[in-house]
């Protein structure tokens, strides 16, 4: 029995060394195998239940808060189903920000300095010995805005539904869109309240301060000034709302006679109405109110960009984020206006930060374009619906063209890897890259001709 518990204690001891990315990787893994063992069960489905493919694939996409799906929850699930899913979306939700704090400090393993550093660069904090406190106020503040969507959801869902049903389709919606899922409980997302403006302005309001990050919420509410605003903050919010601008003029442009979208509503206001939602949707939120499927070419283009791009570090949104793509604005802008240093607001960002976008975004590209490949080569979809599906899973939108339908057992497989790597893999790669190593050896300069 010694031995035993000597090699127990080893293992747990050999687990604590993992790097802090693979750890929360592991437990996300963990998390989404249990959940789809509980959605396997015949209480979790109405009627037949689930494969072991389909409850996988539908347990991944809730953990990755994703939103792609492969049956129809609102009729297939039960609702213990139903409140597993929605579980699963609060966990993984708040997985990055809260479960290395909570869950190992419920486990009784210990979080050492590396650790509460890479945390506190995580969470966007400045102290390690307030990383507790910082958590409890996340905590605080995704159980308020729920609150607050469920409440206004309510007044539109009980009157339809009434107050069981009604109920219970506020509260799924409302966890749902704060942490950037996208899952709904109706076969057609939020189509049927596309021009409802309480259903418009709370769930985008929800998946929108979700996907800002909790750091910017923290210097928000308690600085109060934007002179006060840390850079990541300043550059957070001004590339959010550059991005809205940005897409949701192109959006209408685009779309605006296609009669299968903003075409078929001859209200002005309900052509922007629609716009607007599908706009800030298409970063990471993954609810619509119009038939995706039926975009113009290049809509679907410029939609499978702002869904790579995502949203904010330290949030429920996935993509390679808002900033890392300004940052690769400046660096551009920098490289042709021959400076050395990059600027934004004041401040400047050092070349460290640049290293560690490109590889981000190199990393990022081989992802989807391999996936992508092996789509391509073993399923019998369109190329630009292979695209979609995959930006959009590597983005953890949830956005569909139809074609994650179409998957056999392999093609879901992939995508749900890519949902896993866009969850975790940008986490376990800014580990790797905050590592310093000093060479020992120097080498003399030369050029390389690129370009």
């Amino acid at each position: 029995m010694k031995p035993t518990r000597a090699a127990g204690r080893a293992y747990w001891r050999g687990a604590v060394r993992l790097p802090p990315p693979a750890l929360l990787a592991f437990l996300y893994a963990v998390l989404i195998v249990l959940g789809a063992a509980v959605l396997m069960l015949p209480w979790a489905s109405v009627g037949e239940r689930l494969d072991w493919s389909s409850a996988l694939f539908m347990a991944t996409s809730a953990v990755t808060v994703t939103g792609l799906v492969v049956i129809d929850p609102g009729s297939q699930l039960s609702v213990l189903g139903q409140a597993v899913l929605a579980l699963l979306i609060q966990l993984g939700g708040l997985g990055l920000m809260t479960v290395a704090v909570f869950l190992l400090s419920a486990l009784g393993l210990p979080i050492g300095l590396t650790q509460k550093l890479f945390l506190r660069d995580e969470l966007g904090h400045t102290s390690l010995a307030r990383l507790i406190e910082l958590a409890l106020v996340i905590v605080r503040v995704v159980l308020i805005a729920e609150l607050l969507g469920f409440v206004a959801l309510s007044f539109v869902f009980v009157p339809d539904f009434g107050w069981v049903q009604g109920t219970w389709l506020a509260l799924f919606h409302s966890i749902s869109a704060f942490n950037n899922a996208g899952f709904s409980l109706f076969s057609n997302s939020l189509m049927d309240y596309a021009l409802n403006p309480v259903v418009n302005v709370t769930i985008t309001c929800l998946f929108i301060i979700g996907g800002l990050g909790f750091s910017v919420l923290s210097d928000v509410f308690r600085l109060g000034a934007w002179q006060r605003y840390s850079l990541h903050t300043k550059l957070m919010l001004s590339g959010t709302a550059g991005l809205i601008v940005f897409s949701m003029s192109a959006f209408c442009m685009l779309e605006w006679d296609n009669p299968h979208t903003l075409g078929q509503y001859t209200s002005s206001a309900h052509r922007l109405t629609v716009g607007w939602f599908h706009a800030v949707t298409t970063r990471t939120a993954g609810f619509n109110t119009t038939d995706t499927s039926a975009l113009t070419d290049a809509s679907t283009l410029m939609t499978i960009c702002l869904m790579i791009i995502g949203g904010g570090t330290t949030s429920t949104a996935g993509g390679i984020k808002v900033t890392t793509f300004i940052v690769l604005l400046l660096a551009t802008v920098a490289f042709f206006r021959r400076r050395n240093e990059l600027y934004a607001f004041g401040h400047s960002i050092s070349l460290d930060q640049v290293l560690k976008v490109m590889a981000l975004l190199t990393i990022s590209l081989f992802v989807i374009v391999t996936a992508l490949f092996l789509l391509l080569t073993t399923q019998d979809v369109a190329f630009l619906s292979l695209l979609f599906e995959t930006a959009s899973a590597f983005g953890t939108v949830g956005l569909s063209q139809g074609a994650t339908d179409d998957l056999d057992t392999f093609g879901r497989a992939i995508i749900c890897f890519v949902m896993f790597v866009g969850r975790v893999g940008p986490l376990t790669l800014g580990f790797f890259l905050a590592v310093s190593v000093v060479p020992r050896v120097r080498y003399p300069a030369s050029t390389v001709y690129i370009g």
